[in-house]
């Protein structure tokens, strides 16, 4: 046996969290015991043995266990149906007997290794369950503050109590009290996190019932209980009711698993450990029963327990340990205080718990980053908010699975060209200086064929062939598996086109893609030489070898197969690299140090691409020098240099990079100085005054370079417009 996340520096921050947790657990417990039926007390037993064996066997460093809201939930609507009269005698035999059989459950799920499902949810799923239990919770929780008894069921008939709440039963003092001990909870969090201020919030609760402001106002306050630890006793079974407490059970095991585990895993990947999910679910049976043997309802993760107790700190196990010692020591020496503890105050603090576990942060990050996650995590939300626990899983799992299948129909996939004087094969689309080769259509596709995307990747093909096409190459590297229906059609594509005198290749794939070709009945395409282990082999068994001969693309043309300008940083961002390069620029020039000594050293580094980015290329190195002109005044205040020298430093090693590149790829060096215009053109619309003070140094630049450099005198007529 090992307690998780101990260690003896953290020893007293964990007892004292502990500590903090079964005081903030008696309101919580209390309630949740009334929703499932049972009188108050129960709540406090199952907040002791279940917690202790928790404590001591989960594999979860800080996640607490406790008497929660969904299984209280079910068993109360359970009771309901059955017609057994909530707090009544039938009621506290026939709990345990659920309890009970939710422990069996969970020790089935554990011998099947049930909680290996739970690794196929999301994190939008997780964030979006958490944040609906929550969310839901605190529901339940608004009509004690203003008044009432706490809600039920889902957000339709939370509403409604709420309304009925406020027309009814309402206590504006009971929301004066509530609201300021919300705020003031809200507000420390935010000024003062690691200030315990629950634990003076519930002081101050108590001293106003107990000086008797709190019944004068006809505030509500917790019931007064017996003093003694609860009597062990195995459950009375009552057989005629006995396949409705299996079913229920059944609903609330999976509940109690799938929230447990979902949430556990949650805090597991927030704070960098990880949990062992078959081993909780047997956990989770023996709290259970544990829970059963003293009376209690079912008991669950508790996601506003284990957020209190990492507001305060808490990194190990022994925080239940001292929670559940605590609570012991409640129940056999100080039961009077809780009589006086106002039920608005505590409900403040159990709320204002659960807002710090709404993924808040998760769904902001979500709508910048990806819309359709987002579309998850708000399935997953409204469906725990609207119909419920296990429907919330349910629709969240829906649509992760949704989202898969829509991803792998629709994969990424591009044509390639060559980039002269750089090798391999490159993406038409992101690289602007990719041209394709005459008589060859090659084609990456990035994810597995099967019946979903086999149209898309038939049409695409059909679509990019020209009258001269001799062959098309599949770059096949990201495919590692087709199925039947996919490989019935790449038979009928093969003999289309073989019938046009175009053959068909797979290349640069796994070994075992040919295995599956074989499988499926189309030996002949690995016999037949319609696999290939690379590209440049395919294009040589149709009769194209290198250097290749290209496809003759003008100006308009070349924009159409891609709208970036550059090689390496087009590669890494896409349509963003024009901004890249200016933020790799204002990054080069926060590194400036102010040691003015080494001032020409790190200049020499900058204009040589000496910096985040080392080894990128020529064309790179120019669209950084041109971005780094329009900080000159900053990188002269830098140096302690003249603008001049820098403007004519900075001009010698475009001149240099321009030489190299007119020699060794002319059609580079063509497409450089049409950039460069349009750069310029754009920088005067847009920002003529910065555009005017860049061709004035430029000018002056260039002039002292003629006379400094005669070398290149004649390819500064040829290459500047000024």
């Amino acid at each position: 046996m090992k307690i998780q996340g101990f260690s003896v520096k953290n020893l007293p921050k964990d007892i004292f969290t502990g500590i903090i947790i079964a005081l903030v657990s008696i309101p919580i417990s209390m309630g949740y015991a009334q929703v499932s039926g049972l009188p108050p007390v129960y709540g406090l037993y199952g907040s002791i043995f279940p917690i202790l064996i928790f404590g001591l066997f989960s594999t979860s460093p800080q996640f607490i266990f406790g008497v929660d809201a969904a299984p209280a939930a079910l068993v109360g609507a359970f009771l309901g149906t059955a017609g057994i009269d909530a707090f009544s005698e039938r009621a506290v035999q026939v709990v345990p007997m659920i309890s009970f059989f939710v422990g069996i459950w969970l020790m089935i799920f554990y011998i099947l290794k049930a909680g290996r499902l739970v690794t196929y949810i999301s994190t939008p799923v997780m964030g979006g369950f958490i944040s609906g239990i929550s969310s839901t919770i605190i529901l339940m929780q608004i009509p004690k503050i203003l008044g009432s008894s706490g809600g039920s069921g889902e957000l339709i008939e939370l509403s409604e109590h709420i309304y009925h709440t406020c027309r009814e039963n309402f206590n504006y003092m009971s929301l004066i009290l509530g609201g300021t001990s919300l705020i003031i909870l809200l507000v420390s969090k935010k000024l003062a996190p690691k200030l315990p201020m629950s634990v003076f919030v519930m002081a101050g609760g108590a001293i106003i019932g107990y000086t008797g402001f709190a019944d004068r106002y006809n505030v509500a306050k917790l019931s007064a209980i017996e003093s003694g630890l609860p009597a062990w006793s195995f459950p009375y079974f009552e057989f005629d009711i006995l396949t409705d407490v299996l079913t229920v059970s059944l609903t609330v095991a999976v509940v109690i698993m799938a929230e447990t585990l979902l949430a556990c895993n949650n805090f597991a990947n927030k704070n960098g450990y990880k949990i062992n999910g078959n081993n909780e679910i047997l956990v989770y049976a023996a709290a259970n029963l544990a829970a059963c043997f003293v009376g209690c309802c079912p008991v669950n993760g508790s996601v506003s327990r284990t957020s209190m107790g990492e507001q305060y700190g808490g990194k190990s196990q022994v925080m239940s340990l001292a929670a559940s010692f605590s609570m012991m020591i409640i129940l056999l020496f100080c039961t009077g205080f809780i009589q006086y503890l106002p039920v608005p105050v505590l409900t403040a603090i159990v709320i204002s718990a659960l807002l710090g576990a709404v993924e808040f942060e998760l769904a902001h990050r979500l709508y910048h980053q990806d819309k359709r996650e987002l579309f998850i995590f708000s399935g997953a939300f409204f469906g725990v908010l609207v119909f419920g626990t296990v429907y919330g899983v349910l629709i969240g799992v829906s649509l992760s699975f949704a989202s898969v299948v829509i991803n792998t129909a629709n994969p990424k996939r591009s044509f390639l060209g060559v980039i002269q004087g750089h090798e391999g094969f490159h993406s038409l689309e992101r690289n602007t200086y990719a041209v394709p080769l005459k008589n060859a259509v090659i084609y990456r596709f990035s994810g597995n064929l099967y019946f979903a995307n086999i149209n898309i990747f038939i049409s695409d093909i059909e679509n990019a062939l020209k009258d001269d096409t001799k062959c098309v190459v599949i770059d096949s590297g990201a495919v590692c598996n087709i199925d039947i229906t996919a490989a019935d059609k790449i038979k009928s594509l093969c003999n289309s086109l073989g019938k046009s005198g175009i053959k068909l290749y797979f290349a640069s794939h796994i070994e075992t893609l040919n295995d599956r070709f074989r499988q499926l009945g189309m030996a002949y395409f690995v016999e037949d030489g319609h696999c290939r282990r690379t590209i440049p082999s395919a294009l040589s068994d149709a009769g194209i070898e290198p250097p290749y001969i290209t496809e003759k693309i003008t100006g308009d043309k070349v924009l159409a197969y891609g709208n970036q300008e550059r090689l390496e940083f087009e590669w890494a961002f896409g349509a963003d690299a024009e901004k890249e390069f200016e933020k790799y620029t204002e990054k080069m020039l926060e590194n400036i140090s102010d040691n003015r000594k080494y001032a020409q050293q790190q200049l020499s580094d900058i204009i040589k691409a000496k910096g985040i980015w080392k080894g990128i290329g020529e064309l790179d190195q120019e669209e950084l020098l041109v971005h780094l002109q329009t900080h000159t005044c900053e990188l002269a205040l830098k140096l302690n240099t003249d603008e001049s020298k820098i403007e004519e430093a900075i001009e010698l090693r475009r001149i240099k990079l321009a030489v190299s590149l007119e020699k060794n790829n002319p059609s580079a060096f063509s497409a450089l100085r049409e950039h460069n215009e349009r750069f310029e053109n754009a920088l005067k619309e847009k920002n003529p005054q910065m555009y005017e003070e860049l061709i004035s140094h430029r000018k002056e630049a260039l002039e002292h370079l003629r006379i400094s450099n005669p070398e290149y005198a004649g390819f500064i007529e040829e290459f500047y417009n000024i």
